[in-house]
C-alpha cells in the first residue's frame, strides 16, 4: 500500500514551469494598420487593461458588423434623392402658383419618401436576417 501511494505522490509532483494552457491559440491573423491606427488600437487596449492581442479577440467578438448596401437598397435611395429633387420643384411651383395647386401632387410625393424610407429603415441591417424588398 506504501508503495502504491509513493508512486502516486511521484507522479502528481509538481515538475515547475509554467502551466499548460487551457486553450491554445494556434491561428495567426495579420492586420496591416497605418501608425494612427497603431496608436489608437494601443491606446483602447492600455484603457481597457489589456494587451493588443487580448483587445482585438474581445472586439471581433463584441463587433456588430453593419453590411454594404445591397443593389435594391442602393437603388431605393436613388429613388429617394430623385423623389427629393422633385419635392424642390413642387416648392418652387408652390411659391410661384400657390400652395392649394400643388398640395395634392406634394402629399403624393411625401407619401412616396415616406414609404421608401420604412423599406431601407425597416431593420438595422445588421447580419443576413434581412428579408428581400
Amino acid at each position: 500500500m506504501e508503495t502504491v501511494k509513493a508512486q502516486h505522490q511521484h507522479l502528481e509532483k509538481n515538475k515547475g514551469g509554467r502551466p499548460t494552457k487551457r486553450v491554445k491559440r494556434t491561428q495567426v491573423l495579420v492586420v496591416r494598420l497605418t501608425e494612427t491606427e497603431r496608436l489608437l488600437v494601443a491606446g483602447k487596449a492600455r484603457e481597457a487593461g489589456m494587451n493588443l492581442s487580448a483587445w482585438f479577440r474581445a472586439a471581433a467578438k463584441k463587433a456588430v458588423v453593419v453590411a454594404r448596401l445591397r443593389p435594391e437598397e442602393a437603388a431605393l435611395l436613388r429613388m429617394l434623392s430623385g423623389l427629393s429633387n422633385n419635392l424642390n420643384q413642387l416648392t418652387r411651383l408652390a411659391h410661384r402658383e400657390g400652395l392649394l395647386t400643388v398640395q395634392g401632387k406634394c402629399r403624393l410625393l411625401l407619401q412616396d419618401i415616406h414609404h421608401i424610407l420604412q423599406q431601407v429603415s425597416r431593420d438595422d441591417r445588421k447580419g443576413d436576417s434581412r428579408q428581400e424588398l
